[in-house]
């Protein structure tokens, strides 16, 4: 109690000299906006952060053509190589099914790679990511690509990064798609922003195509849509009818036996009726060619696409991977083509200044009450005016610790509109009624608030800082989230509380004074019209009753 009676004693001293003082009050906030300003600009910028969930996903793509076989075999590997890492718990592989995009092939695969508990090994799932690419080096013959899960179940398939290459001249030029996805991909990885781009699309796939001589098939007396029809039925199947046998119900599908549709040249062998009911062979008027083509189309908004899929680089956020990307198309990319956003990319892209517009609001809401309560459209200034040195103070400390301005450090600058408003409101108010009670000058007013408030103002704000602490130093799942929302908080009441002492009761002074010579001020009665009430008028007329 000693050294903060003391420590008090000093702190009114100081607001003696400097209560009065406008250039000092005044440069003192124009740094803090000034350094605000600087500090928004130079920190990463984010949306929903990564987090380390327990879970790593990897993708195994075979070349094209190749035999689920053959992807298994390599399943088997990466599934070796996982489990010698420390960290890895269990691995689950999956030959045929590719968890990104939900597509079946023979060429791919997935492997699930569960982690231990957070308390039972020290390296988190980015560091095992690198190990394990390391692993799949010594992997020939396939494609791995390494993600975890995404952060809020939903959006996309993975964490990071997704768009779609599209298009948008609508050429349906597959082998050309696929040329420019492979280029732009290249191009993404020479930036530094960019931990890891990849891409699946591929346009090699062998098939053979049917090629019809509709001559041919007319000198036949067959007709092209029966042809195919009946082709459709004998190769793939058709649903007849179904009929009742032993109470339970029986469906009649029609196909070919399986040992006349085992090879490709097995389709020449078949035959379809003509218009004069004689069967014709489809060699007569058919034959088969072997192309490259897509395993499956996809499409994004109407367009021909490919997905592009990543991660940012340690150190990096992803609204910095997203504006690299963005500056990448712009320059490599042809006429004709483009991207869109997709997943998680694509709400971050289109939230824009949401987070602006959010705060400026919420202070407007603040602004309005404390007018309603002061009566004054004046004095809520000085609360309103004294946040940016807690807004510098949350930037401040999510700078030093290497954090992005995401989410959750925007949720906690919406925290700090009221917990540092509180701060302001507790001298102000004391200040305003004791000028008012008493008739006091400002500058004595603001200063008695200040000493009278300055205990209450500590004990608050250091009390909530410390129960911050736990989130500042978060580990586990959803440790990111937990230590932005905290560090930002926690910093920017630190701040916010030892400058706004010295920042408050000045601004009171400087607004109070403007607000004395005003006119809304000037002829403002002590008491209210709201509070004012009507003297108890006795009514005699029913005294006898």
């Amino acid at each position: 109690n000693n050294v903060f009676t003391k420590g008090a004693g000093k702190y009114e001293k100081l607001l003696n000299k400097t209560v009065t003082k406008k250039f000092i009050t005044l440069p003192l906030l124009l740094i803090f906006c000034a350094c605000t300003y600087f500090l928004s600009n130079s920190l990463p910028s984010g949306f929903i952060p990564g987090e380390d969930q327990g879970m790593i996903y990897a993708i195994i793509q075979t070349p094209p053509g190749s035999t689920l076989e053959r992807t298994n075999q390599i399943a088997k590997e990466l599934l070796k190589e996982s489990e010698d890492i420390d960290g890895v718990q269990s691995v689950s592989s999956l030959a045929g099914y590719e968890i990104l995009t939900e597509g079946t092939g023979s060429n791919s695969g997935t492997c699930l790679i569960n982690l231990k508990s957070w308390e039972d090994r020290s390296e988190s799932a980015a560091e095992i990511i690198e190990k394990l690419e390391e692993k799949a080096k010594n992997i020939p013959g396939a494609n791995i690509e390494f993600f975890q899960p995404p952060s809020i179940p939903g959006y996309g398939a993975a964490g990071g990064f997704e768009l779609r290459l599209l298009d948008k001249a609508g050429s349906g030029d597959y082998q050309k798609m696929e040329q420019v996805s492979t280029d732009f991909v290249k191009e993404l990885k020479k930036r530094p922003e960019l931990g890891s781009a990849f891409t699946f699309y591929s346009a090699s796939f062998p098939q053979y195509m049917l090629k019809i001589d509709n001559d041919l098939a007319e000198q036949k007396g067959v007709s092209i849509e029966k042809a195919m029809d009946n082709l459709s039925t004998l190769i793939g199947s058709n649903y007849e009818t179904s009929f009742i046998r032993f109470d339970r119900p029986y469906k009649v599908i029609v196909q070919a036996g399986p040992q006349y549709r085992a090879l490709p040249s097995d389709l020449l062998k078949l035959y379809v009726k003509n218009d004069k009911d004689q069967m014709v062979p489809y060699s007569d008027f058919m034959h088969l060619e072997k192309v490259y083509g897509l395993s499956e189309i996809t499409r994004h908004n109407m367009y021909n696409s490919s997905e592009v899929s990543g991660t940012p680089a340690p150190g990096y956020s992803s609204g910095q991977a997203i504006k690299a990307i963005q500056e990448v198309a712009d320059k490599t990319l042809p006429r004709g083509f483009g991207i869109d956003w997709a997943g998680i990319s694509k709400d971050e892209v289109g939230r824009g200044n949401e987070a602006v517009y959010i705060f400026l609001i919420c202070l407007g809401f603040v602004y309005l009450i404390l007018s309603a309560q002061y009566e004054s459209f004046i004095l809520p200034l000085p609360v309103i005016l004294s946040l940016p040195t807690g807004i510098f103070g949350a930037f401040l400390c999510l700078k030093l610790l290497g954090l992005e301005n995401n989410i959750y450090a925007q949720v906690a600058m919406v925290m700090l509109i009221g917990l540092l408003g509180k701060n302001a409101v507790l001298i102000i108010e004391f200040a305003v009624q004791k000028k008012a009670e008493e008739g006091i000058p400002v500058a004595q007013a603001a200063i008695e608030g200040a000493a009278i408030r300055f205990r209450p103002i500590l004990m608050t704000s250091f009390a909530f800082i410390a129960g911050l602490i736990p989130l500042v130093m978060a580990t586990g799942p959803g440790a990111v989230g937990n230590r932005t929302i905290g560090t930002a908080a926690a910093g920017g009441m630190l701040i916010g509380t030892i400058f706004g002492l010295l920042i408050i009761p000045g601004l009171y002074y400087i607004f109070g004074t403007i607000a004395d010579k005003s006119r809304l001020a000037k002829y403002e009665e002590e008491n209210p019209l709201t509070e004012q009430t009507e003297p108890y008028q006795h009514d005699n007329k029913h005294e006898d009753l």
